[in-house]
């Protein structure tokens, strides 16, 4: 019985890596729920099997580093709303890599919604091209 469960995942994750791998080929990388562990670092960072993944066009307040009370507390309720928002899934379009080797991409929900644009449209994160200084928070 173990031996089946360690096959059937082994097989589960083969699955999961080729269609990583053929999407990335392809330019968009979907992954659905049940394939993939998505877990929310902050406000405009995800990590997708491991993969940090840099939402780009958004600046989210801090929360490691937050230079304030207000700017830790916004950055906590940015990554709450993340976290609700890519609980069902992401598709996500990789836009090449970050100073610090996370990928940047375009993220929708799985109803093709873009995280970005709810997060600045619920003020929860601004629009940020990636050049220039960011605004401060507190």
């Amino acid at each position: 019985m173990i031996q089946q469960f360690e096959a059937r995942e082994a097989l589960i994750r083969y699955h999961v890596h080729m269609r990583i791998i053929l999407a990335a080929i392809f330019g968009l990388i979907l992954f659905p729920a049940i394939a993939a562990e998505i877990r929310v670092i902050d406000g405009d960072t995800i990590s997708v099997d491991g993969e940090r993944i840099r939402i780009i066009g958004i600046d989210a307040p801090e929360i490691r580093r937050a230079k304030c009370d207000a700017e830790y507390r916004r950055g906590m309720a940015a990554k709450a709303h993340l976290g609700v928002l890519v609980a069902g899934g992401v598709q996500i379009r990789s836009q090449g890599r970050d100073r610090y080797r996370r990928t940047l991409a375009i993220v929708r929900d799985m109803q093709g919604r873009d995280v970005a644009a709810i997060l600045i449209g619920e003020g929860l994160a601004r629009a940020y091209d990636g050049r220039g200084r960011r605004q401060s928070w507190c």
